[in-house]
C-alpha cells in the first residue's frame, strides 16, 4: 500500500482495510463517534453539512489519495455527513491506531502537521476565491496560486473548485483564449 501515497504519511495507511462505497453512500454520519481515519483511493467522497433550508453545502471534495475530515483525528464526533459521490474505494484504519502512529514517530508527525497545514492555506484560499464577484476574479485568482489552466478534462471539477457554474467558466476560458 506505500504506492497509494508517497513520502511518510504512506505508512500510516499501508495495513489500511479496503472498503467500496456506491455513489451516494454514506461513509459516516454527522454526530457519529469518530472511530475510522480514511484515505480516499479512487472516487470522491464529499462533507455536507445541511443549511435550515435543507441544501446541501460542501465543506469537502476528497479524491485520489486525500483524507476525508482529518480533523476528526482530534474530534469524538463526526462535525459533517460524508456521502460517496461517485463509486469509491477508501482504506480505513482506526484513529486509535492513526494518532498512536503519529504520536510514535516525529518525522510522521511533522510530516502530518504540514499536510494539515497545506489544508488549511488551500482552505483559505478558497475562500478568498469564492468572496471574489465575477468569473473572470476567480479565475485570476485560482490562477495566481496555480499558473495554469488544468486539462480540459479537469474543468468541471475547477469551476467547482471555484463556486462558478462550468458553462461560466467554459466561457470565460473561450473569450481569454480569443484575446491571445
Amino acid at each position: 500500500m506505500i504506492a497509494i501515497m508517497s513520502g511518510p504519511l504512506a505508512i500510516i495507511f499501508s495495513d489500511g482495510q479496503p472498503s467500496e462505497i456506491a455513489a451516494g453512500e454514506y461513509l459516516f454520519h454527522r454526530d457519529d463517534p469518530v472511530r475510522w481515519m480514511f484515505l480516499v483511493l479512487e472516487g470522491e467522497i464529499r462533507l455536507l453539512r445541511y443549511q435550515e433550508n435543507g441544501d446541501p453545502v460542501i465543506l469537502q471534495r476528497a479524491s485520489d489519495k486525500e483524507i476525508p475530515a482529518e480533523a476528526s483525528l482530534f474530534s469524538d464526533r463526526y462535525h459533517c455527513d460524508a456521502i460517496a459521490a461517485a463509486q469509491s474505494r477508501v482504506l480505513a484504519i482506526p484513529k486509535a491506531a492513526f494518532h498512536q502512529r503519529l504520536k510514535d514517530d516525529p518525522e510522521l508527525y511533522n510530516a502530518w502537521a504540514a499536510r494539515l497545514a497545506r489544508e488549511v492555506q488551500r482552505a483559505r484560499q478558497r475562500s478568498e476565491i469564492l468572496t471574489l464577484k465575477t468569473v473572470s476574479l476567480r479565475l485570476d485568482a485560482w490562477l495566481t496560486w496555480n499558473s495554469e489552466l488544468p486539462p480540459k478534462g479537469a474543468w468541471l471539477r475547477l469551476a467547482q473548485e471555484i463556486g462558478v457554474s462550468p458553462e461560466a467558466l467554459y466561457r470565460e476560458i473561450a473569450k481569454r483564449r480569443k484575446r491571445q
